[in-house]
């Protein structure tokens, strides 16, 4: 399925999301030292779990109602969330208000997030929807190039600047969601819908959910996902105070009289930029190339890379040792997203599919709530025994994956 064949929606959702996405990448790898140095590092910890918390609800609640009120609009309410919390957080004056402006931009990203991803399984063929995925990760990625690399200058140096540009192509984008993108939801699960009262829909909302998570596949397909979840995340937590407490200012190469040398904070910023550039060149190959290969094997085989890759990490303080580890957990993560996001679109009834994807997206919300933990252990814990807590969250995830591939053939049969 080539892009020129893609529908409008899904086309102006590429275009906006990748331009969001080059500006998100400048700030929130930043956040963890940004809020670390000004609060402490325990306190900065305990503070990042708070926005998954909130997470979760607007996960479950944006999931739900966008098979009730359709995908488009609850897209344009998360994506107005965003931009109206950036303008608060480039406002502020106080490190309180910055906080409470990131949980706002996160309780906007939650809401967007099922009812987006839905939108893709109502436009896209079974048989395309892995390939199409992994464009959108290819392309939400493309920031992550350069962006940390320049984030690392911006954010510190010129925050305001840098929030009141993402809050104007957050708004611009949703704009573009009012005026172009239609409404994807079935005719037919809209109409089931249209006469149910409030007090009934939130009634059904958690009946649904309680329904979902008792079915033991999607459990364990969930549970797989929160530990890989805790591995992934520390590319934004654990790593980034690492690498600003233990690597080193040093000289990256010379040629001649010239040279580059990189303070901690810039090795980092590379670091990301590695894995953002790894995101836009290997997605799609990648994805192809293991297009043969089974949703069990390579989840464990993505489970296995990130782990390995985030231990290693722990062993090294060289610049050039740290990138070529990144290339490691990164192609773990690469193979990790889009085989997920087609499983569950797979997996969901049609006209739950908003629903199943929120709760999918627990698994990133309650690994993200669960993740900071290791920066609150590492007042205590040396980096081996954080990073070997790390790897051991990550080997979990593979086994989980397994076992759950063994339930699979029997859900079927059931089904």
């Amino acid at each position: 399925m080539g892009w020129l064949s893609w529908d409008i929606n899904l086309k102006t959702r590429l275009i906006g999301e990748t331009l969001f996405n080059m500006l998100f990448w400048m700030y929130f790898p930043f956040l963890a030292i940004y809020f670390s140095d000004a609060l402490g590092g325990v306190e900065a910890g305990l503070m990042m779990t708070a926005p998954s918390i909130i997470s979760i609800f607007g996960t479950l609640i944006g999931g739900y109602i966008s098979d009730q009120y359709g995908r488009r609009n609850i897209m344009l309410i998360g994506s107005f969330m965003q931009a109206v919390f950036f303008a608060i957080f480039a406002l502020s004056i106080t490190h309180w208000v910055d906080y409470a402006a990131f949980i706002g931009i996160s309780l906007g990203k939650s809401l967007y997030r099922p009812a987006s991803s839905a939108m893709v399984a109502d436009l896209v063929p079974e048989e395309s929807r892995r390939r199409v995925f992994a464009t959108f990760v290819s392309a939400n990625n493309l920031g992550a190039v350069f962006g940390p690399i320049i984030g690392a200058i911006l954010f510190f140096q010129h925050r305001n600047e840098l929030l009141w540009t993402c809050t104007l192509v957050t708004l611009l984008y949703s704009f573009a969601i009012m005026f172009i993108i239609r409404e994807t939801m079935p005719v037919s699960e809209r109409e089931a819908h249209d006469n149910n009262g409030f007090f009934s829909l939130v009634k059904q909302q958690f009946l649904s959910y309680f329904v979902i998570i008792r079915d033991k596949v999607f459990f364990l397909y969930m549970l797989g996902g929160i530990f890989i979840t805790i591995s992934i995340m520390q590319l934004d937590l654990y790593l980034a105070i690492y690498v600003k407490n233990y690597v080193p200012s040093q000289t990256l190469f010379t040629i001649g009289e010239w040279s580059v040398t990189l303070r901690s904070e810039e090795v980092f910023g590379w670091m990301i930029g590695l894995n953002g550039l790894l995101f836009v060149v290997c997605v799609i190959p990648i994805t192809r190339l293991l297009e043969g290969w089974s949703d069990r094997n390579t989840l464990i085989l993505a489970a296995c890379l990130s782990g390995c890759g985030m231990f290693l990490v722990g062993l090294s303080t060289s610049a050039w040792l740290l990138l070529g580890i990144t290339v490691i957990f990164t192609i773990g993560e690469i193979i990790h997203g889009p085989v997920v996001q087609n499983f569950v679109s797979t997996y969901a009834p049609e006209n739950a599919r908003g629903q199943y994807m929120g709760a999918s997206d627990l698994q990133y919300s309650l690994g993200r709530f669960i993740a900071p933990v290791t920066v609150v252990l590492s007042a205590v814990l040396s980096p081996v025994l954080i990073f070997g807590i790390i790897l051991v969250c990550a080997l979990l995830s593979a086994v989980v994956y397994g076992v759950m591939f063994r339930l699979l053939p029997e859900k079927h049969m059931e089904s």
